[in-house]
């Protein structure tokens, strides 16, 4: 199931009592989609790593109130009253079977001994796969049976637009679009690629004074194997100063032919759309630039700067092309 096909069924599914368990390789976002799908929800989340979590935990603990006990719950868990809110268990199947148990009222009666779930608050919990060599246990049946389990896979496309949208280092954006296999390729080595190492490349090129002295880093957190390929395809791909005579002289500058560079290109100036000239630029580049990319851009820059569907030159390539749009 791809990010947009989950998030389409969590929404759904949060209209309902039921809990899901969203199962799916470490690294491609699983945390992330609830925290942002609570996010626009306007939903508070609380997230609790399951397994840092006692077997008591959840309950609390008993205090002399008069001349009985009470259990006091847990500060983590919402009061009554709360506003409606996501309560999110992460890695729940990598708790010890025991911890796992503890859950079993809470998940299936939203009720924990003498505690309530408020009206409103939804439970989901995220967990790896066995198979994904990650430390699991084995969810037992009774627990299982509580949820409504969703498959995760990374998805190209998803992400993309997630990283146009986080404004990703562009050339991260640009390698992936040709080697999109790349995204995740889980193997044997410490590091490997997944959309979460990806992530952390980017920010070690916008941290680090240039490509050579970060490409130990960046073998650190993709891989030999995928860190070798992005440094070739970065030095051979559009220089910065090729990309600074496009902005300058948008009209007649001289364009990249490679299908490298033109995504380069493409995703630098997305990055940049906060800035009006790189935005002139771009309106006059969608009449120069291959259909393709020239609908690339043009989508792109909707999602980074929506405001750009004012411009005169985004109209006219919209109504020349409006097929690409639909």
């Amino acid at each position: 199931m791809t990010p947009t096909d989950l998030k389409r069924t969590l929404e759904s599914l949060w209209n309902t009592r039921w809990p899901a368990f969203i199962w799916g390789p470490p690294g491609v976002g699983k945390s992330s989609l609830v925290t942002q799908l609570a996010r626009d929800r306007g939903m508070p989340l609380v997230d609790i790593r399951a397994p840092l979590l006692d077997p008591t935990d959840l309950r609390g603990i008993p205090a002399v109130v008069g001349d009985r006990a009470e259990w006091f719950p847990p500060s983590f868990l919402p009061r009554a009253g709360a506003p409606a809110g996501v309560l999110f268990f992460d890695e729940l199947n990598a708790a010890p079977p025991i911890v796992q148990a503890s859950l079993y009222q809470l998940i299936l009666d939203r009720r924990i001994g003498e505690y309530q779930l408020p009206d409103g608050w939804i439970i989901v919990a995220a967990g790896n796969r066995e198979e994904d060599r990650s430390v699991v246990f084995r969810m037992p049946d009774a627990l299982a049976n509580r949820f409504v389990h969703l498959e995760f896979d990374a998805n190209f496309d998803d992400w993309r637009a997630w990283a146009v949208s986080r404004q990703l280092h562009p050339n991260i954006i640009a390698f992936l679009s040709v080697r999109r296999e790349l995204l995740h390729k889980p193997n044997d080595s410490r590091a490997f690629p997944t959309p979460r190492s990806w992530e952390m490349v980017a920010d070690i090129l916008d941290a680090f004074p240039s490509l050579t002295a970060a490409e130990e880093a960046i073998a650190g957190t993709v891989g030999v194997g995928a860190a070798i390929e992005f440094a070739s395809f970065t030095r051979d791909a559009i220089a910065a100063e090729e990309i600074a005579a496009i902005i300058a002289q948008p009209e007649r500058a001289k364009l990249p032919s490679k299908i490298s560079s033109l995504y380069v290109l493409v995703n630098h100036m997305t990055r940049r759309s906060a800035e009006e000239p790189i935005r002139t630029a771009c309106g006059q580049l969608l009449t120069r630039l291959p259909i393709e990319f020239a609908t690339l851009l043009a989508k792109d820059l909707l999602r980074s700067f929506p405001l750009f569907v004012k411009d005169a030159n985004f109209k006219e390539f919209v109504i020349a092309n409006r097929e690409a749009f639909r």
